[in-house]
């Protein structure tokens, strides 16, 4: 072998070694899924994967940094808020594996069920579009509004057809919503914000999603350019398999089935 073939070899093991070398940077936001994630990323580092877990307090800044190549992974979206933002962003960022499914619930601190919510009540709702569909559609489901047919999940305040109740609706950040919970008549509310704001009990929702929710399953998502790397694959599989990290994520639950699917399993 010639001495520049030589080089040039030991130049790309070493490129490939480095390459190892670097933290693996996930991207989440505060509660169930951070947690999850770093109690993974301790066992990760005992086996020689070194990680880092960089936190965001709101939706949109991780998939910014994913895809200027500042993070490898984020952790905090299900596919339909992922579609979306690829389309208002014109990236092309990728589901890599499953998650957690958090069932959404409806939340009142005022009343005991939804009969004894008033004319007028006011509910608050998420204000991104996936996710105010998907508060929607439970709402429709709990028979206080009705929906434009076949509206979907993108569905917005603007396709309420029938709200006999005339609800006055309050559009609010999703990782807010537990703490506006007491001030309204009704909430949309996901369990493991519920829990990290320690603001009332999660299990208290009169109506939950469920498996039939799927699609909003909280997944690993990367860029299409490096879904393949095997540190990515190695961090998933350890994630997946951990009992550490099952038994964090049912913490960060309550310790209730009812708030949660661990979705690569569906149980």
């Amino acid at each position: 072998m010639r001495l520049s073939s030589i080089a040039l070899a030991a130049a790309l093991s070493f490129s490939a070694l480095s390459a190892w070398a670097d933290p693996l940077k996930i991207g989440v936001v505060p509660g169930a899924y951070a947690d999850s994630v770093n109690t993974a990323a301790e066992e990760a580092k005992a086996r020689g994967l070194d990680v880092e877990v960089v936190e965001f307090s709101d939706w949109t800044t991780p998939n910014v940094a994913l895809a200027a190549g500042d993070l490898d992974l984020n952790f905090f979206q299900h596919a339909p808020f992922l579609a979306n933002a690829n389309k208002q962003s014109g990236t092309s960022l990728v589901v890599v594996a499953p998650g957690i499914l958090a069932n959404l619930g409806l939340y009142s601190l005022k009343h005991k069920s939804f009969d004894e919510i008033p004319d007028g009540g006011s509910v608050a709702i998420a204000n991104d579009p996936v996710n105010q569909g998907r508060g929607l559609l439970l709402l429709q489901k709990a028979g206080l509004i009705k929906l434009k047919d076949d509206v979907g999940f993108l569905g917005t305040v603007d396709d309420i057809t029938e709200n006999p109740r005339h609800l006055k609706f309050t559009e609010v950040e999703g990782p807010q919503l537990a703490r506006i919970t007491g001030d309204v008549d009704l909430a949309q509310g996901y369990p493991h914000f519920i829990v990290a704001a320690g603001t009332f009990d999660p299990t208290s929702g009169l109506l939950y999603s469920g498996i039939e929710d799927k699609q909003f399953t909280v997944s690993f998502v990367s860029r299409e350019d490096n879904k393949d790397d095997p540190k990515i694959r190695e961090f998933i599989d350890l994630f997946q398999s951990s009992q550490a990290v099952k038994d964090r994520i049912n913490t960060s639950f309550a310790g209730s089935d009812k708030l949660y699917i661990l979705a690569w399993t569906d149980k």
